[in-house]
């Protein structure tokens, strides 16, 4: 099965965190991957806390970061093992004050940690009472021992204090001898390490417990729910403060608060989980969005397309979806005797357009792509505002080429990812070069040639990267890049990756030099992800305040009485002719007009009172420039105009 990026087994796109992902040893002995901890809204560890930006031409510039920069697990191995035995702390803290609590397991994550309990539900009371039991235990500084006990040995334990859900994670282990971790002499837990020496090497001032969740054992909806206290640990106390003002940050720029306040989108619970409404003026962003995108496309050689939304049930079978992707496909429909399939990817549709018609190696390389949308079925309690949902738009596309092209096509690629991320004000990337898995299709020769025609696609690009070896899909090698948000924080967004597997299980060929069928290389990508996602993360990118050229409505138009109310509908209707996005509001007072302009985050706001009237003129008051003075309203329209064509303030 494809890695968890992959554009053709995957919902990575949808909104699956990039980077929260943990190595085994983060847990107290989960057997299996899929219960490994994952970043929880889509964004990776925060190296420095940024504040508020100012707003640019393209994007808000971050600020300075503040003096306390935030060290990740990656860069610490003592926050790691900090934020490990935190954990083990708080469960022995939990089962002291609950007698009656089951464990089940306890790992790091990227800013802290969590343990799940089996017990009943937990107030805000509760996570007092156990952070003050958890202070008294770091203030005895216990030693943390690690042995080596035998399986059985391990049984006999588990059975003596009643923890079934311990037993059950003893039955995954395969490695023996079995290690334990002690808390003194009072509490022990299956556990591979690593923690600090003693309790005591934890600034209890540096940890904070954040909240509750539920949590299914083994992450299965049909087996027992269980609590799960989150909490955040650091090497300091400035750390601490540093990380909870960021959280503070992070929680104003929440894309689905800031998406009801500005009138975006939403879910509609009547509709369902996970289906996004676009309102108008969200629509109006996601069609500058699109516009920008195809016009790009098109520039670069590639043809647009359209495809259906449901496809036979054996297009899915030749594809190998239904093998590899089912749980997360919805349930087929019967029509006149036939089984259909909502479609959770693009990449079959876009085969059969290629196998339209012979294909010759001249013809190569082609390049097809589509805004199209896909419906994959989530659990509704993984759904979050747009970052996860059920039904969205890829920016899909895919390249048909010869062998000999592939690092030229990569590097267009490359190209144009930079060309339309920059364009949204995304300039500083995480780039990573996955190689061959374990487990994969394609000969070796392929392979080689196509890990080594990326590599030297980023190398040309000067474009610094990691290499994650093995970390490739089964059916190739790939590039993933994560974006830079105003706060530091790394989406993943952009992949590109080659496929050997699905030119085969379709059997697509073209005509060589020798008249002889060959088979293809054919290369998926994706830029944006999704349209939802992408979306969800230039608000937060921009905290709800868009630069003009791409604000939903540009200028408020605002009488300082009624009495000027039909020039101001006059300068409205100009407006708007002449390509500006233009609102006339009235029936307030101006003071509360302005500040409701300001709420709204408007760019631009045109006061007219009576001497405006007279000169055919309006006051002009920037969101970010401050009062730009009296304007004559075609100069108005020409500045606004320029400043849209150069993406530059007004």
């Amino acid at each position: 099965m494809a890695s968890s990026h992959s554009l053709l087994f995957s919902s990575s796109f949808l909104s699956k965190p990039s980077s929260f992902t943990s190595s085994l040893k983060r847990l107290v002995y989960v057997p299996t991957r899929r219960f490994w901890p994952r970043q929880r809204h889509g964004f990776s560890t925060v190296f420095a806390v940024a504040t508020e930006p100012a707003i640019s031409s393209t994007g808000p510039k971050k600020t300075e970061p503040a003096t306390v920069p935030l060290p990740s697990n990656e860069s610490s191995d003592k926050l790691l093992k900090i934020r490990h035995t935190c954990a083990h702390v708080m469960a022995m803290a939990v089962q002291k004050l609950f007698p009656d609590a089951k464990v089940t397991i306890g790992p790091w994550i990227d800013n802290g940690f969590y343990y799940d309990f089996d017990m009943e539900p937990l107030t805000d009371k509760d996570l007092k009472r156990i952070k003050k039991e958890m202070d008294r235990i770091i203030s005895r500084n216990l030693p943390l021992l690690r042995e080596e006990v035998s399986r059985e040995e391990a049984q006999k334990r588990i059975m003596a204090i009643n923890e079934p859900y311990k037993m059950e994670i003893l039955e995954g282990i395969k490695e023996e001898p079995i290690t334990v971790y002690h808390i003194g002499n009072e509490w022990w837990d299956l556990c591979a390490g690593p923690h600090v020496e003693t309790t005591g090497k934890i600034n209890k001032k540096a940890v904070e417990l954040e909240s509750v969740a539920g949590a299914y054992w083994r992450g299965d909806e049909k087996r027992q729910m269980l609590q799960r206290i989150y909490g955040t640990a650091w090497e300091t106390e400035e750390q601490l403060k540093a990380y909870l003002h960021f959280k503070e940050e992070a929680k104003r720029r929440d894309h689905r608060r800031i998406g009801q306040d500005l009138d975006l989108f939403s879910i509609q619970d009547e509709a369902g989980g996970g289906l996004v409404f676009w309102h108008p003026k969200g629509a109006i962003v996601r069609n500058i969005i699109e516009e920008s995108w195809k016009k790009m496309h098109v520039e670069h050689g590639y043809d647009l397309i359209y495809t259906p939304h449901v496809a036979k049930a054996d297009l899915w079978k030749i594809s190998g979806h239904l093998d590899f992707y089912r749980e997360n496909m919805y349930d087929q429909m019967e029509i006149e005797d036939e089984l259909y399939q909502l479609r959770p990817m693009n990449c079959p549709y876009h085969i059969l357009l290629y196998q339209r018609k012979r294909q010759s190696y001249r013809d190569l390389p082609i390049r097809v792509a589509e805004l199209g949308t896909v419906y994959r079925y989530e659990l509704s309690g993984s759904l979050h505002g747009l970052f996860r949902v059920r039904g969205f738009t890829q920016d899909d596309a895919h390249i048909f080429c010869l062998e000999d092209q592939i690092k030229d096509e990569i590097r267009g690629v490359l190209d144009l990812t930079e060309e339309i991320l920059s364009r949204f004000g995304f300039n500083k990337y995480e780039v990573n070069l996955s190689t061959r898995p374990e487990k994969s299709v394609g000969g070796d020769d392929i392979w080689e040639k196509a890990t080594c025609a990326l590599r030297d696609a980023l190398d040309d690009k000067g474009w610094s990267y990691e290499i994650d070896e093995g970390g490739g899909a089964f059916y190739g090698p790939k590039i993933d890049l994560k974006i830079e948000d105003a706060l530091g924080r790394k989406w993943q967004c952009s992949t590109i990756q080659v496929d050997f597997n699905l030119p085969q299980r379709f059997d697509i060929t073209y005509v060589d030099t020798n008249s002889d069928k060959k088979r293809p290389i054919m290369i998926h990508r994706a830029v944006l992800g999704s349209l939802e996602r992408f979306f969800g993360v230039l608000i937060e990118h921009y905290a709800g305040d868009f630069p003009l050229w791409l604000s939903p409505v540009q200028v408020r138009v605002l009488p300082v009485t009624d009495n000027q109310l039909e020039f101001c509908k006059e300068v409205s209707t100009k407006l708007r002719a002449c390509g500006v996005r233009a609102e006339l509001c009235h029936g307030e007072r101006l003071p509360k007009l302005i500040r409701n302009a300001e709420t709204q985050k408007i760019p631009l706001m045109a006061v007219v009172g009576p001497k405006e009237v007279e000169t055919g003129t309006v006051t002009v008051r920037s969101r970010f420039g401050g009062e730009l003075g009296t304007i004559p309203v075609d100069d108005f329209i020409n500045k606004i105009n320029i400043a849209v064509e150069t993406r530059t303030a007004l």
